[in-house]
């Protein structure tokens, strides 16, 4: 299978980092912790990039594009972590109308044991739930939550409930299944958009900070740690952009093996990546003025997001033992 990415997909990926660079520098990211996460201006401009339209027809206003590209465009947005329900709108899109154009701010999660965790109760405005049965439209007006004072990443602002209400159906049985895979997809491109830009980080850290007059990148041992650091993210990296082909071209086969071993090496790659990171930037590394710990931080919370480690880890070795 070859994963080089074709002239235009090259073109989309610059076009979503310079989008990034342009209106998600880490200073206005950082002002974000103090509005929930989430600026409706700096929302509707992702929308009118079409990342959340992207994967619709173009007669629905969309790029008509696959989940190949939407994981080149997660991942660049995991670099610039960029922060707010990305996965839930985008997934939302054609379905619940103004998602797709930025208009409705979708959060969702998936049901499982209690308590359900909210993540940006204040400013999403629909919240779905998926289960077995399908997809559902949560009642929030009966929805009894209670805020969490200290969440552990400061740009996802979470309510803890103690029941969900399965409210107005938003699709049929199948497109769980669909969601929960496509989901899973875009969180693990997310998670290597992360790999990928603390590897970068670290390295010109390393390049620049001096001890005994030399720069510590020459020292064995960080050359170690930071080859290690770009080993991960490659591999998790072509593990992610395999997952997405297999859900693009179902000829290849069922996806589910390439999708939770995906995720399971992308969410390795962020969290393992983040720590490497923090030890190569030393005492700095701790603090909050560097913004590793917010990337580290990220990576905990991402990595069960649409199933932790262990429950991919599950997945791939049953299916292997088929």
């Amino acid at each position: 299978m070859d994963f080089t990415l074709t002239s235009d997909q090259e073109a989309l990926q610059d076009g979503v980092r310079k989008l990034c660079e342009g209106v998600f520098p880490m200073e206005r990211v950082r002002a974000l912790i103090d509005v929930g996460g989430v600026d409706r201006a700096l929302w509707r401009e992702l929308a009118d990039a079409g990342v959340f339209s992207l994967r619709l027809s173009e007669d629905d206003g969309g790029a008509g594009l696959g989940m190949a590209e939407a994981a080149i465009v997660f991942e660049q947005l995991g670099r610039a972590l960029v922060p707010g329900p990305l996965v839930w709108t985008h997934l939302a899109a054609g379905r619940v109308p103004g998602a797709a154009e930025g208009d409705r701010v979708v959060g969702g999660l998936q049901r499982r044991d209690e308590p359900f965790v909210v993540e940006h109760p204040d400013v999403i405005d629909v919240l779905l739930a998926v289960d077995d049965d399908g997809l559902w439209e949560v009642d929030r007006s009966r929805l009894s939550a209670r805020a969490v004072d200290w969440p552990l990443d400061p740009l996802t602002p979470v309510h803890v409930a103690g029941g969900l209400l399965r409210g107005e159906r938003r699709g049929v049985p199948g497109d769980a299944v669909r969601w929960r895979l496509e989901g899973t997809v875009l969180v693990g491109a997310y998670l290597v958009g992360m790999a990928d830009v603390l590897t970068e980080r670290s390295v010109d850290y390393a390049k620049s900070r001096e001890q005994f007059d030399r720069p510590i990148g020459s020292f064995q041992a960080v050359k170690h740690m930071l080859a290690d650091m770009l080993v991960r993210t490659e591999v998790a990296r072509s593990a992610v952009y395999a997952a997405a082909v297999h859900l693009d071209e179902p000829a290849l086969g069922p996806p589910e093996r390439a999708v939770s071993g995906a995720k399971l090496l992308a969410g390795e790659a962020a969290t393992s990546n983040a720590k490497t990171a923090t030890q190569v930037h030393g005492g700095m590394g701790f603090t909050w003025e560097v913004d590793v710990h917010l990337y580290l931080k990220r990576a905990w919370v991402l990595d069960t997001a649409f199933g932790t480690g262990d429950d991919h880890a599950d997945t791939v070795a049953g299916l292997l033992s088929v």
